[in-house]
């Protein structure tokens, strides 16, 4: 049992620490390279990689969830069948999303809160980024699927290489091309590229049962895995939102260097971030099987075995963080004044990812065991109850810290407000309930 968690698990994890790195050496180049203006312009910029990360992660988890279900109860051409729809309502999605975004872009920084000189260094990433929403997206969701597909190495391999292609990139369009933050948009885009180049060796060589092929649009299937996949948008949208509120609020009880500040947080906090979600993503395929093959005391092994994990990830990246981070914020830049800032508001958030990785994984639990109610009661309880209401209190009474502070009252609530209110099965509060047995598909 905990091998095989192992197996599905860590390439998974490991495939999201790379894509973190990259993210954060991209946001070392960006600071160094271009500016602290960049870094706060990138950082508006967020909600929207996270748009397409959700939309993504939908049709993946939810059209994931069925394949796995379905092998697991040996119908190996329903699954495929699933996997060819998925992937055609996707195809159409990403071209019709990248569209919309370079059309309007202005428009959308706009709405994002940019404005004064941040508004064309945004306006500029933006336009270049969401030309390459087509690999973005596929990349993304086609990991998923050849997980599902009892590959989950060369998932793996796939990102971890696109990641490394994006650092390397990032250097000679930044420091030797001059090309600023366009620069970084365009080598984040072909490191994308890539991951989806290597992703078809997949199927190319016949590794698993996906395959591509014609297939007939059924409104009932894609509204059943949109159904299963939407609190694996949620859970993104529930970040982005998070992302724009405080961006909003820094920018009424801040300045600019401040939004800097919020951006090298954002960078740093990706990596914790991205692990939780790579765990939860990782253990998918074995809730789904699992639970598809009725082997119902597997599914609550592998849940325990996810919880430890979650706490384990977020208890070395706190240590971490409290001793380096300063000297890791200084990768990023060199005003003292935004180092000392951006060392506290990185420690008082990350507090918040001890909650948040248990919330996560409980959301991304009912998902994977064809539960999507519980999964959006989670999220919607994170994302639009609590966390705008913590925020505006936070930051009205205790400025920049109550910001800071925010996500971990919001995702406390949240966890209070779920197992005492909803989750019947609650039992006992902490280690009976997290590690001697898992939630029920109630």
């Amino acid at each position: 049992m905990l091998k095989k968690f192992i197996n599905y698990a860590v390439p998974s994890v490991f495939a999201m620490f790379v894509s973190s790195l990259y993210v954060i050496i991209d946001g070392i180049f960006v600071g160094q390279g271009v500016g602290n203006l960049a870094l706060a312009a990138v950082n508006l910029v967020v909600p929207v990689s996270i748009f397409f990360f959700g939309m993504a992660t939908m049709f993946a988890v939810g059209g994931g969830t069925l394949i796995s279900e379905s092998f697991g109860k040996k119908d190996i051409a329903k699954g495929v069948h699933i996997f060819r729809e998925a992937f055609i309502v996707l195809l159409i999605l990403s071209f019709f999303m990248s569209f919309i975004f370079v059309v309007f872009s202005k428009k959308i920084v706009i709405l994002l809160g940019a404005n004064g000189n941040v508004l064309e260094e945004a306006n500029t990433y933006l336009k270049y980024y969401v030309m390459f929403c087509i690999p973005n997206i596929l990349g993304i969701s086609l990991s998923s699927f050849i997980r599902n597909d009892g590959n989950p190495k060369l998932a793996m391999i796939a990102t971890v290489s696109g990641a490394f292609l994006n650092i390397a990139l990032d250097y000679v369009f930044i420091f030797i091309f001059k090309w600023g933050i366009k620069g970084a948009a365009i080598a984040t885009g072909l490191g994308q590229i890539l991951t989806v180049l290597i992703i078809l060796l997949h199927f190319l060589f016949k590794k698993g049962h996906l395959s591509f092929g014609k297939t007939k649009l059924h409104q009932e299937n894609i509204l059943r895995f949109i159904t299963l996949g939407f609190p694996s948008f949620f859970m993104e949208i529930t970040f982005s939102i998070m992302v724009f509120c405080m961006n909003i609020a820094i920018s009424k009880v801040g300045n600019e260097s401040q939004l800097a500040s919020f951006g090298i947080i954002n960078y740093l906090t990706t990596i914790v971030y991205m692990l939780l979600l790579g765990l939860s993503f990782g253990v998918q395929p074995l809730f789904s099987f699992n639970h598809g093959a009725k082997s119902y005391e597997n599914v609550f092994k592998f849940y325990k075995f996810t919880i430890i994990s979650s706490i384990i990830i977020n208890f070395i990246y706190f240590t971490i963080s409290y001793f380096y981070g300063y000297d890791i914020v200084k990768l990023f830049t060199n005003d003292r004044s935004i180092l000392n800032e951006t060392y506290i508001g990185l420690t008082l958030f990350n507090l918040s990812f001890f909650v948040i990785g248990i919330n996560v994984i409980q959301s991304g639990y009912y998902q994977a065991i064809n539960n999507p109610k519980n999964s959006n009661i989670i999220s919607f309880l994170r994302s639009i109850i609590f966390f705008p209401i913590t925020i505006f209190i936070g930051s009205h009474f205790w400025g920049l810290t109550g910001v800071w502070l925010s996500p971990l009252f919001s995702e406390t609530l949240c966890f209070i407000t779920w197992n005492l209110l909803f989750n019947k099965n609650f039992g006992s509060i902490l280690a009976n309930y997290f590690i001697k047995s898992a939630p029920k598909n109630e």
